[in-house]
C-alpha cells in the first residue's frame, strides 16, 4: 500500500468521515452573547406608506398650504439674515472669542424669535418638557435620536446655542451666514488634524466658565429612524464636564419628517411636511447628567451610561450601529449586493474583533462575489461550498454551522466577518498551516501532489470520487504545491483554515476514543496524518 492510500486509509477510520454519518464530531463553538444579532437589524431606512385617501388629503391640502408656507419660510431666511450679518461682521470664519456686547443683545432675540416663527410657518406644533440647564450647570447639550434636518428644532427651543458643523455649511449663501451667528465648531474634511481640533475646541468652550454659549451636539452622527439608539461617539463627553440630555418626539400618525439612507429625499420630505395641517413634536430636557471620576477618565463609558437613559426614556433598545455602517451600506449597493447586506454594527465589531474599517470593506468584497449570484445577498450552503471548490459534505455542512450563527441555513454578511476573525483567523497561525502542509505532503519530499491533494481531501471530506484537480490549479504554481505557495494560499484564504484543523480535530476525537494499545498503532500507523505525533514523524528535511 502507498503512503497516500495509507492515509486514506487511516482518514476513513474517522468516525463521521464517511458520506452521510453523523459520527463522533468536535464540539460546536459557543455562541457568545455579545455577538448575537442586534434586536434593530437597519435602523437606517424608514418606508413611509401613505394610503390613497390620505394622498388626496395632502394634495387638497397642499393647493394652498404648500406655497403659502414656502414662501414664509423663504421670507423669514431673509428677514433673519441681516441680523445674522450684524453678529458675524468682521468675525473670522472660525471665531477665537464669543461674540458679546451690543451685537450678540441685539441678534439673539431677533434670531431666536426668527427661528421659532419659521418652524411655526412650517406648522409644527411644538411641546416643550422639563427645564433648559443654564450654561454653568451643563455646558453641553446631547439630543437624540437624530432622524431628520427638522431635529435643528432643538437648537431654535435650546437657546441657539452653539452647533458642530461641517466648515463647508459655514460658506453656503445664506443658511452659512445664518449657521455662523450661532458661533458654530466647524470641522474640516481635509484636515487630518481636524478630529483633534475639534475635540479640543470642544473642551475649550465647556470649560469656559459660561463665556461661551452652551454646544448642542448630535452624538449619533448620523440620521436613523428613531427605532433605536445608535453608538454615541465620545466627543461630547471627552471634556468631562455635566452634559444635559434632550430627546426628540414626533408622534404623528404619518411621519414625513425621517430623512434615513434609505427613503425620501429632503425635497419629498420638504414638501410632504408642508402639504400637513400641522406636525406634532416633542422637546423633552432631561436631568443633567454629571460624570463620576471613572466616566471624566473613560468618555465611552459616560457616552454609554447617557445613552441608556434616554434609550430608557425613549422606550428603545440600543444598538451599536455607527457611521461607518452607513459607508458599508454605501459600498454593499456598489457592489449589487442589498444596501442592508453592509450592516455589521461596526463599533461592536471593530471593539472585540480588534477590526478596522478598511479591513471589514475588504471582507465586504470577498463577502460580494460569494453571495452576489445568490438572492438577497446571503450565502447559502452551495454557494459556500462552489466558493471553497469543494463538495457539500459533513465536513463543509460542520464549517458552515459554525458560521451560520442564527441557523437560519444562510450566511449574512456580519456572520461572515465574525466567522473569518473567531474561527477562521485563529486557526490560520504559521504552526496550523505547517502542520496542514505536513498532511498533506504524505511522502515528505517538501512538496504536495495533486494525487497526495486529492487523497487527503476525499478522506477528510468522507467524498471517494472528489474532484479537486480546480482547487489544486488555483493553489500550484506547477505540477506540486511549495509550502510557501501553500501558505500564501492559506493567508489569502483563511476559510480553509477551519476545514484543514476540523479534520485534525476529527481524528484527535477518534484515537482518543479508543484504548490506550489501540491509540499507539493509530499513531503509528497515521504517522503525519495525526497532528499529536507530527514533530516526531517529521523527517530530518522537514525540520529544515
Amino acid at each position: 500500500m502507498n503512503r497516500c492510500a495509507e492515509a486514506a486509509a487511516v482518514a476513513a477510520t474517522v468516525p463521521g468521515a464517511g458520506v452521510g454519518e453523523a459520527g463522533l464530531r468536535p464540539p460546536m463553538v459557543p455562541r457568545q452573547a455579545s455577538f448575537f444579532p442586534p434586536p434593530v437589524p437597519n435602523p437606517f431606512v424608514q418606508q413611509t406608506r401613505i394610503s390613497a385617501a390620505r394622498r388626496l388629503q395632502m394634495i387638497l391640502l397642499g393647493i394652498i398650504l404648500l406655497p403659502v408656507r414656502a414662501l414664509l419660510v423663504a421670507l423669514i431666511l431673509l428677514l433673519a439674515w441681516p441680523f445674522a450679518a450684524i453678529s458675524t461682521a468682521c468675525c473670522p470664519e472660525k471665531l477665537t472669542h464669543p461674540i458679546s456686547g451690543w451685537r450678540r443683545k441685539i441678534t439673539q432675540p431677533a434670531l431666536k424669535f426668527l427661528g421659532h416663527a419659521m418652524f411655526f410657518s412650517m406648522g409644527f406644533m411644538v411641546t416643550v418638557k422639563g427645564k433648559i440647564a443654564s450654561p454653568s450647570e451643563a455646558p453641553i447639550f446631547v439630543v437624540a435620536p437624530h432622524s431628520t434636518f427638522f431635529d435643528g428644532i432643538a437648537c431654535v427651543v435650546a437657546g441657539l446655542p452653539s452647533l458642530v458643523s461641517r466648515n463647508e455649511n459655514a460658506q453656503t449663501p445664506l443658511v452659512g451666514r445664518l449657521l455662523r451667528a450661532v458661533q458654530p465648531v466647524l470641522v474640516s474634511r481635509v484636515d487630518p488634524d481636524s478630529r483633534k481640533n475639534t475635540i479640543n475646541e470642544i473642551r475649550r468652550r465647556a470649560t469656559s466658565g459660561g463665556e461661551w454659549p452652551q454646544i448642542l451636539v448630535f452624538p449619533e452622527g448620523t440620521c436613523t429612524n428613531r427605532s433605536c439608539l445608535i453608538t454615541f461617539k465620545p466627543g461630547a463627553f471627552i471634556p468631562g464636564v455635566p452634559v444635559q440630555p434632550i430627546l426628540l418626539r414626533y408622534p404623528n400618525n404619518l411621519d414625513t419628517v425621517t430623512w434615513t439612507w434609505q427613503g425620501y429625499t429632503f425635497l419629498q420630505l420638504c414638501v410632504l411636511t408642508f402639504c400637513q395641517l400641522f406636525t406634532k413634536v416633542e422637546v423633552e430636557f432631561m436631568p443633567v447628567q454629571v460624570p463620576s471620576e471613572e466616566e471624566k477618565n473613560d468618555p465611552v463609558l459616560f457616552a454609554s451610561r447617557v445613552r441608556n437613559l434616554m434609550a430608557e426614556a425613549l422606550a428603545i433598545p440600543v444598538t451599536d450601529h455607527t457611521y461607518e455602517d452607513c459607508r458599508l451600506m454605501i459600498s454593499a449597493g456598489q457592489l449589487t449586493l442589498p444596501m442592508e447586506a453592509g450592516l455589521v454594527e461596526f463599533t461592536k465589531i471593530s471593539r472585540k474583533l480588534k477590526l478596522d474599517w478598511d479591513g471589514i470593506r475588504k471582507h465586504l468584497d470577498e463577502y460580494a462575489s460569494i453571495a452576489s449570484s445568490s438572492k438577497g445577498g446571503r450565502i447559502g450552503i452551495e454557494e459556500f461550498a462552489e466558493y471553497l471548490k469543494l463538495p457539500v459534505s459533513d465536513v463543509l455542512r460542520q464549517l458552515f454551522a459554525l458560521f451560520d450563527r442564527n441557523n437560519d441555513g444562510s450566511i449574512d454578511f456580519r456572520e461572515y466577518v465574525i466567522g473569518l476573525a473567531v474561527l477562521c483567523n485563529p486557526a490560520n497561525t504559521e504552526e496550523i498551516i505547517q502542520v496542514a502542509f505536513k498532511l498533506f505532503d504524505v511522502d515528505e519530499d517538501g512538496y504536495i501532489t495533486e494525487q497526495e491533494f486529492c487523497t487527503i481531501l476525499q478522506a477528510s471530506l468522507g467524498v471517494p470520487d472528489l474532484d479537486v484537480s480546480g482547487l489544486f490549479r488555483e493553489i500550484a504554481q506547477g505540477d506540486s504545491v511549495s509550502y510557501e505557495e501553500f501558505k500564501s494560499f492559506a493567508l489569502k484564504h483563511p476559510e480553509y483554515a477551519k476545514i484543514f484543523t476540523t479534520y485534525l480535530d476529527l481524528q484527535t476525537c477518534h484515537v482518543f476514543s479508543l484504548p490506550d494499545e489501540v491509540q499507539t498503532a493509530q499513531s503509528v500507523a497515521s504517522n503525519k496524518v495525526c497532528p499529536e505525533n507530527h514533530e516526531e514523524g517529521t523527517s530530518d528535511k522537514k525540520v529544515d
